[in-house]
């Protein structure tokens, strides 16, 4: 865990969690943090879900008066995922399920300890919605799914109900990148596998933006030099930050997503996105290299009330969160109002 001094969060204290591979574990901790005050009703929460190695500090920025998750109407919790390094993960968990025997969480188990934290923390009953970005965008199709009945909304960027054959291939590629280093010993980083993160870094970076983003240099309009100072600095700093063996985890649970993968549906897809009875908002980026228009399309269609809203932008993946990307922010921020309306 961070020290004291720079803690500025929560921890619900979960207890023995039994995982959907059969393992438990035990005196897991779920790192949160909440923005803005719960109504006597309980009825104002919304629950923003972190992507891809993220801290709630990676994306708070979406929060804010006026803004569509604005923390003077709603009561609005940020659980981190397990395996981000805040909340239980493979550099904070104790023997013997350290190291290589790390047990993952699904994203059925991260939706099912994030329902007892509020369930058990707030007696929350009703969310007004769900909303996430990459992997957040899989949890809120996995909180609609597994708890239909709770969800009234949710707003998925850049997300899918479920991880592609194509999706699982490009993260093959950037783990492959990863594990390359000398330091991967037995399914485990025995030290900071530096170069194995700085390669990760540049080969994400191909995947993360699209052809037009480079084509145009759009670098330059967030304060880089050159092609190389973006890569070094964005790419390369960005996880140099992160445990590599986090990291890893967090592979596992993308790759693994699934939200018919439980016993409620059974592995049948089209029943479990046909439960669903919450409005879904599906904003994928018209430039996504990974989580595709046409996936989210296909989704959309077995979903009772849904809509498709692509984003316009050549910003591939990295449209769907942007920090430092005003034209985009302008376009979620205006769609989740909109959702938050009906």
């Amino acid at each position: 865990m961070n020290s004291t001094a720079s803690i500025d969060y929560q921890v619900f204290e979960a207890g023995n969690v039994v995982l959907q591979s059969g393992l438990t574990y035990r005196g897991a901790r779920l790192a949160y943090k909440t923005y803005g005050t719960l109504n006597e009703q309980r009825s104002n929460a919304i629950v923003y879900c972190t992507s891809y190695a993220a801290h709630h500090t990676d994306i708070e920025f979406m929060i804010a008066r006026g803004a569509a998750l604005d923390p003077s109407k709603y009561f609005i919790i940020i659980p981190n995922m397990f395996g981000n390094g805040l909340s239980s993960s493979p550099s904070n968990t104790a023997p013997p399920y350290d190291k290589g025997r790390y047990p993952n969480f699904t994203t059925f188990d991260n939706v099912a300890v994030q329902h007892k934290l509020l369930s058990d923390v707030f007696g929350i009953e009703t969310l007004q919605l769900v909303y996430g970005w990459s992997m957040g965008g899989m949890q809120a199709y996995q909180w609609a799914a597994q708890y239909p009945q709770m969800v009234q909304r949710i707003g998925v960027s850049c997300g899918a109900a479920r991880c592609s054959p194509h999706n699982f291939v490009f993260l093959e590629g950037i783990k492959a990148a990863l594990t390359a280093d000398v330091n991967f010993q037995d399914g485990w980083f025995a030290a900071k596998p530096e170069r194995g993160l700085r390669a990760m870094g540049r080969v994400y970076a191909g995947w993360a933006l699209s052809q037009a983003f480079y084509r145009e240099s759009m670098w330059r309009d967030i304060g880089f030099s050159s092609l190389e100072d973006f890569l070094v600095m964005s790419w390369e700093g960005s996880f140099l930050r992160r445990d590599a063996n986090n990291l890893l985890a967090h592979m596992w649970t993308w790759q693994h997503a699934d939200i018919s993968d439980n016993t409620k549906y059974q592995g049948d897809f089209a029943k479990a996105l046909g439960a669903i009875t919450a409005r879904a908002l599906v904003m994928p980026s018209e430039t996504d290299l990974y989580f595709t228009v046409e996936d989210n399309r296909r989704e959309v269609a077995m979903i009772k009330n849904a809509e498709l809203a692509p984003i316009p932008t050549n910003w591939g993946h990295r449209g769907g969160n942007p920090a430092g990307n005003p034209k985009d922010a302008k376009f979620l921020n205006d769609s989740l109002s909109r959702l938050l309306a009906t």
